[in-house]
């Protein structure tokens, strides 16, 4: 491996090169060359592996699952970006941090709590860095909304509504329980972030239900999930994600003195923006389309060349999953699930906005969009 105390650019291995790492990840390397470095690709599919290397041309060493640390070895990778179906983060993120190599891991962290403690466990005995892939910690829209909140634009916030949907490609690893798929998983990690990020605060009881059309695309995975979230201050969160409904992607929150709607906010290639009004008057806030991974990366390697600890951390990552854990099992019972206490040091803010211009999505290599267009 290189010495990270004399590069000036931290060497990546993309590993998996699903929709996600085509049209986001692997072209955000363009926007990141102040300090990453994308010099190896680890793919299942052969087809992949030959026609990639052809647009980007910094790939020094392939290889599939299996070779996966003689890749690291061969193209002498400081740190990888895990981008594989949410099953096998923990495995990949055990093997980097192994051979001494940071973890940056999309999101969702990981599929259980167990897992989540792992992945940390792990990176802490061997000294890497480990940050999860919350692009909306650097995206500008999210951020201001917090601040606007911290600044008491609204009052108290009180109250929380979301609503993240979309209709899901059949056969897409989505549906496929055997890979962690469904609803919450792909897309509640977002809502209950937010609200976590918004209140600054976390959940002590969660209410949920999961509801099923029918449709034989969700077999074996939830296809609409709702859940209440309840705060010691009396705050209540209330969320519904499904991959059943048409594209919709928006959070409101309501405070003594008024309220802030954010609607598109979720969503990386569109721009953004969210209407705050107080004292019966509004006033929209536009936030252009803009590449929200490369900031990931340069943030990260950031960490890494500095010895400093990543937000957003692997303990972030961990606290969602808390409460997804807690959503299913209310769902199950039919009960409320109390939270056990839990607090969070850091918490993203103004100062980590990066604005790096939008890239343009090349067209994906057997890797098709989740969606139904």
């Amino acid at each position: 491996m290189t010495s990270n105390k004399t590069t000036k650019k931290v060497r990546y291995a993309v590993v998996g090169a699903g929709n996600i790492a085509q049209v986001a990840v692997l072209p955000a390397f363009a926007n990141a060359e102040e300090n990453s470095e994308l010099v190896a690709l680890v793919s299942g599919d052969p087809v992949k592996r030959e026609a990639l290397p052809e647009r980007y041309a910094s790939i020094e060493a392939l290889g599939d699952y299996r070779e996966f640390e003689d890749v690291l070895r061969r193209a002498r990778v400081d740190a990888v970006f895990v981008a594989t179906p949410n099953t096998h983060h923990r495995e990949f993120t055990e093997r980097a941090a192994k051979l001494g190599v940071h973890v940056l891991c999309e999101k969702p962290m990981a599929p259980t709590v167990a897992d989540c403690e792992a992945m940390i466990g792990v990176c802490r005995e061997h000294r890497v860095k480990l940050m999860i892939a919350y692009r909306l910690h650097f995206e500008a829209a999210n951020l201001q909304a917090i601040e606007a909140l911290k600044d008491g634009k609204i009052g108290d916030p009180r109250m929380f509504s979301s609503l993240f949907t979309q209709q899901v490609r059949p056969g897409d690893i989505r549906t496929r329980p055997e890979l962690a798929g469904g609803a919450l998983l792909d897309l509640g990690v977002y809502p209950i972030n937010a609200v976590r990020y918004l209140f600054r605060e976390e959940p002590i009881e969660v209410l949920a239900a999961v509801s099923s059309s029918g449709d034989a695309r969700f077999e074996g995975v939830d296809e609409t999930t709702t859940a209440v979230l309840r705060f010691a201050s009396g705050r209540v969160a209330q969320l519904t994600v499904s991959l059943g409904g048409s594209s919709m992607g928006y959070y409101r929150v309501v405070g003594t003195e008024g309220d802030l709607y954010a609607d598109p906010i979720y969503d990386y290639e569109q721009g953004l923006k969210f209407v705050l009004t107080t004292e019966g008057k509004s006033r929209e806030h536009k936030f252009p389309a803009r590449d929200q991974f490369a900031p990931e990366l340069v943030e990260f390697s950031r960490c890494v060349l500095e010895d400093r600890e990543p937000e957003p951390s692997g303990e972030e990552g961990l606290a969602d999953i808390r409460v997804v854990e807690a959503i299913l099992q209310s769902a199950r019972s039919g009960r409320a699930v109390q939270l056990p206490p839990w607090s969070r040091a850091q918490r993203p803010d103004a100062g980590q906005e990066q604005q790096k211009p939008p890239v343009d999505q090349p067209e994906p290599i057997r890797a098709p969009s989740p969606t139904i267009r």
